[in-house]
């Protein structure tokens, strides 16, 4: 595990960024044009933009991100994750656990790629692929046009 890696650093940063919606502090891990690709919305551009958004969804989630396993390489960094939170209307805590992949650029975040699917949420597709992400660009995919 590359867990005292200062890639792995910066994200536990972002991550405890996240976990107390400071928005200085989430937006101090990220380079100025960072993206981050979700499988269940599109991307969030920008360090301003996807700090905020972390800074609104945090109350509503009430969610304590941690780290469980990392591994990096060069300037790319993959790491495992468990959600702690509480859904509405629920009396305790629930999981979720999931995945994301990091580039970065001058020891910044530039781009998370997150995989997770959360039973909770009324899913209306079965697609698993990261929307608003270039698959065919970056030659991520088997079937050519």
């Amino acid at each position: 595990m590359a867990h005292d890696h200062p890639h792995i650093d910066t994200i536990k940063r972002y991550y405890h960024g996240c976990n107390t919606a400071d928005a200085e502090l989430i937006t101090s891990t990220f380079t100025d044009d960072v993206v981050h690709y979700f499988t269940h919305h599109k991307p969030i551009r920008g360090a301003g933009a996807l700090a905020e958004y972390w800074v609104k969804m945090q109350p509503r989630v009430n969610g304590f991100w941690a780290v469980d396993h990392a591994l990096v390489q060069g300037e790319e960094a993959v790491i495992e994750w468990t959600m702690r939170w509480t859904p509405s209307g629920q009396p305790k805590p629930q999981l979720v656990r999931g995945s994301e992949w990091y580039v970065f650029r001058d020891g910044l975040i530039a781009e998370i790629r997150a995989y997770y699917l959360n039973p909770r949420l009324p899913y209306l597709f079965t697609n698993f692929e990261l929307e608003g992400f270039s698959y065919k660009q970056r030659e991520f995919y088997l079937l050519k046009d």
